[in-house]
């Protein structure tokens, strides 16, 4: 049985100690959760983005005292009445607008960092599968939130996405599965309406937080077994490492701890961040608020070239590059490929691409060929541009069928 201190005072740092465990906890979260010393500052990324997240929530909350969830009344609730009649409704919906596109950059940066430094091998498989999760759910949230504005892109977006799900059912699975009226089901109508956005509101404000937030518990907690990689790929005896900071001997020990010398670094890099960051907040807005989608939604005036946000613009680009049912089939390659990714690359080695031979050609390639898909997802599909996405949307699958030949014959490399 655990023993009580019976003086110890109600509500004291020892009382609440004996109870919640609140110094073990801080030991194994934090003080002596331990990090490699031969790391970047693009290893603070994951931080940052939990930063831009409780910046999401915070906006959101305020954006949500003066939002309504009605068709007729979405629209001027956002752009009239947040944006010209509450004190500072402008800034908290400039904040989560450019909140909601960063974020993506730096998932991005840091799913391709995590790529290039292997990050993904050696018992860090859950860590990668738990990331991508969080991806996923990013981008539910993402799509979620864009319908609410219920201006024309919010509109057309929300049919053209929702319309693929019948096409997945109906074509991809071969009727198998096949759910007559699933898109109506999804939808509640015929055609998005009232019933929609409820249905997305509820999704936006309430179910996909929660599960983003249980996603994050899950990619720290796959973080504390087998720690952090670092930019040598070296395998390092965390336990031993650690007695030597312990010691004293902290020039010796290849490990810091968490906190507070970690976090002092990290807390660094979200300075700078946050600097950019508020510098688009408050000149730059205009990149992520689409001009098309300041127009109320009209479901009798279609626009004349519908595309997403521009962090989904690489896969939207392969879903038109082929016919209807090809383009499901590889659309929905390119959304689960990145999850097998610890399980095609066949090479033993846990190294920085450049020193992985054929790898570092294979990296780049990807992610020059991602960059050629999302500028190009966001051209009209006319003239070169359509033979440029083929080309583009070509290059993409066979890098990856190719990675499981090119890291198996990949030589080993040594830890430095």
């Amino acid at each position: 049985m655990a023993h009580f201190d019976p003086n110890a005072k109600p509500f004291s740092k020892k009382w609440l100690n004996d109870r919640l465990a609140i110094e073990t906890l801080e030991r194994v979260l934090s003080t002596e959760y331990w990090i490699p010393k031969n790391i970047n500052f693009l290893w603070a990324m994951g931080m940052v983005l939990a930063a831009t997240f409780g910046l999401l929530v915070l906006s959101g909350i305020f954006l949500l005292m003066y939002y309504i969830p009605d068709t007729k009344q979405a629209f001027d609730s956002v752009n009239y009445t947040i944006m010209s009649q509450v004190g500072f409704g402008w800034l908290w919906r400039h904040i989560h607008a450019v909140a909601a596109s960063v974020v993506f950059l730096i998932i991005y940066i840091h799913m391709f960092t995590g790529i290039y430094y292997g990050s993904y091998k050696r018992g860090r498989e859950m860590i990668w599968i738990s990331g991508m999760l969080l991806f996923v759910a990013f981008s539910a949230e993402a799509f979620a939130g864009y319908v609410l504005p219920w201006g024309q892109m919010s509109y057309w977006a929300g049919m053209v996405i929702t319309n693929l799900f019948e096409g997945f059912s109906q074509d991809f699975l071969g009727g198998i599965l096949h759910f007559p009226g699933l898109v109506e089901w999804i939808r509640g109508d015929y055609v998005p309406g009232q019933a929609f956005v409820g249905r997305f509101f509820m999704l936006h404000v309430f179910l996909l937080p929660l599960i983003i937030i249980g996603l994050i518990v899950l990619h720290f907690g796959a973080l504390r077994i087998p720690h952090v990689n670092n930019q040598d790929g070296e395998e390092i005896d965390f336990e031993a490492e650690a007695e030597k900071w312990k010691a004293g001997k902290r020039k010796e020990a290849k490990v810091i701890p968490f906190k507070p010398v970690f976090l002092s670094k990290d807390v660094f890099v979200m300075g700078i961040y946050f600097i950019f960051f508020f510098y688009l907040v408050f000149y730059h807005f205009e990149f992520a608020m689409d001009p098309v989608n300041f127009d109320p939604a009209d479901p009798l005036k279609t626009p004349p070239h519908i595309y997403p946000e521009w962090y989904f613009l690489w896969s939207y680009e392969i879903l038109r590059a082929f016919d209807k049912d090809p383009g499901l089939i590889w659309f929905g390659f390119a959304q689960v490929i990145f999850f097998l990714l610890p399980f095609l690359d066949r090479s033993p080695n846990v190294a920085p691409a450049s020193r992985r031979g054929p790898f570092k050609y294979w990296f780049w390639l990807l992610l020059i060929d991602m960059i050629a898909l999302t500028i190009l997802g966001k051209l009209p599909p006319v003239g070169i541009f359509t033979i440029l996405g083929k080309v583009a949307a070509y290059v993409f699958i066979a890098l990856w069928f190719a990675l499981p030949f090119i890291t198996k014959m990949e030589k080993p490399v040594g830890g430095k």
